[in-house]
């Protein structure tokens, strides 16, 4: 195979919006109406992550306003409570944030937003210098490549890759995203692993495989 993964730095949004520690309560919710975005990064020093900030995290306020916690409820929610009372990033913000490396693939992306119920991630380096930042949108983007380009991929890496010798009789037709195999091939056990070969070119929705063996290919 000769195609690279698609990698986070590959499909992350470069142009962060974040805010420093000291930022007040009014200017964070600024910050995100302007940008349209429900989340922003903290940094500290050069650029350097320390923690997130989002809607959820600001919305307690607005939820406790006015709202006298009994004892017990205040403790059960000590640290929601001392959220509403905060107006600066420092004291509102989740630490330490969730993070990915540009290098790390997109099921991993994926797999991190699940666990802890995410809908973004801040890219950062070795050092935690932010890089940029991924969102669930930008994990979709691969679905976006052209049908060409990904017929031109299960060809190469997938159909001369596994039937060297009888890949002219394999046909690859993509038509949104939905690649389908036909044609016939010399080993009946390579059909299954085509399949799923090609099912895991990133940016491919489903696989039809259609393929036969026969003794003449």
């Amino acid at each position: 195979m000769t195609t690279q993964p698609f990698t986070v730095a590959d499909v992350m949004t470069k142009k962060v919006v974040a805010v420093l520690p000291g930022a007040e309560f009014k200017e964070i919710v600024a910050t995100m109406e302007r940008w349209k975005v429900s989340a922003v990064p903290v940094v500290e020093g050069e650029s350097r992550v320390v923690g997130i900030v989002s809607e959820g995290d600001l919305i307690l306020k607005e939820e406790l306003h006015d709202h006298r916690l009994g004892l017990i409820e205040q403790l059960r929610r000590g640290d929601a409570t001392a959220k509403a009372g905060s107006r600066r990033a420092e004291d509102l913000m989740t630490s330490p944030a969730v993070t990915v490396a540009p290098e790390s693939s997109l099921p991993q992306a994926a797999r991190l937003m699940a666990a802890h119920h995410v809908k973004r991630l801040p890219v950062v380096d070795e050092s935690g210098t932010i890089q940029g930042i991924v969102s669930r949108s930008d994990l979709l983007k691969v679905f976006l490549r052209p049908d060409e380009d990904l017929a031109a991929e299960v060809r190469h890496d997938v159909v001369e890759h596994l039937f060297p010798l009888s890949h002219h009789l394999v046909e690859v037709l993509v038509e949104a995203g939905v690649v389908t195999l036909s044609g016939t091939v010399r080993d009946a056990a390579l059909i299954p692993v085509a399949a799923r070969l090609a099912r895991a070119v990133e940016g491919v929705v489903d696989v039809r495989c259609e393929l036969t063996a026969g003794a003449g290919a």
